[in-house]
């Protein structure tokens, strides 16, 4: 049975990311329309991180904090398959072992800074050296806690974010979908994703936000759109992974239904 038909879904993870949740929502039936906010870059300035990091091996732990960060990454473990790696959730963690890395640590529950740092070998951090390999900016909750903890930490920031600048052509399409009722939910993984999309919608797409169900696997991005404004009716997942996502879709479709 197809659970989405008649669902037009606006997904607006980065490119290379998005096509496994397109294609579970068209398994259901669902309409995926591809409309990435971010647009994610390697560092250009590579060889400088490199330097500052220098050999691998003499990190305590080194964590990955997204697949986005294990892609552009990786590379700066060298041969070292031994390493103490922890990962912040499964999608990262598959990435890693895709690049033939063990995971060490990684949580049980949960996919963020919070449930990295609930681990027990997080807890007391006195003369550890931690690597975060993550993008540029993000937040800091991460480093500010181990450090509170004793640990010396230090980052390898290996991509940029910023806002997709999407054509003239795609806007005119996509504001034409959304306003003929053609787009009834859009999916936000991420407090700067959403962002990002509020800053290049058109202001007619903007207005169109506010009727229409915004799906995230983040209570962080949910608690965000108070802040942006956003009227957006709220579909929360158990958490951003692909499935977990569709699961949210079809439920809410299933009781608006």
């Amino acid at each position: 049975m197809a659970r989405l038909t008649g669902i037009g879904v606006l997904v607006t993870r980065p490119e290379h990311q998005a096509e496994h949740l397109c294609k579970l929502i068209e398994a259901e039936g669902g309409a995926a329309v591809r409309y990435p906010a971010l647009a994610i870059r390697p560092r250009a300035d590579r060889a400088a991180v490199r330097a500052a990091i220098g050999p691998a091996d003499r990190f305590d732990v080194i964590i990955f904090v997204s697949a986005n960060a294990v892609r552009y990454g990786a590379d700066l473990l060298g041969q070292q398959l031994d390493l103490p790696i922890a990962a912040i959730g499964p999608a990262t963690a598959a990435a890693l072992n895709g690049a033939g890395f063990r995971v060490a640590l990684m949580p049980a529950e949960g996919m963020d800074s919070e449930s990295l740092l609930a681990l027990p070998k997080f807890q007391h951090m006195s003369g550890q050296r931690v690597l975060i390999v993550r993008g540029s900016g993000g937040r800091e909750l991460l480093a500010e806690a181990l450090g509170a903890r004793g640990a010396t930490v230090q980052y390898a920031e290996v991509y940029t974010r910023e806002p997709a600048k999407p054509g003239a052509e795609l806007q005119a399409e996509i504001e034409t979908l959304w306003r003929q009722g053609g787009l009834k939910a859009y999916v936000a993984t991420s407090v700067e994703a959403l962002e990002a999309l509020v800053g290049i919608v058109t202001p007619r797409c903007r207005e169109l936000m506010d009727s229409t169900a915004l799906v995230t696997g983040s209570p962080r991005v949910a608690e965000a759109t108070h802040r942006l404004g956003l009227g957006s009716p709220m579909v929360l997942a158990d958490s951003p992974d692909d499935g977990s996502l569709t699961g949210a879709l079809i439920r809410w479709r299933m009781g608006a239904a």
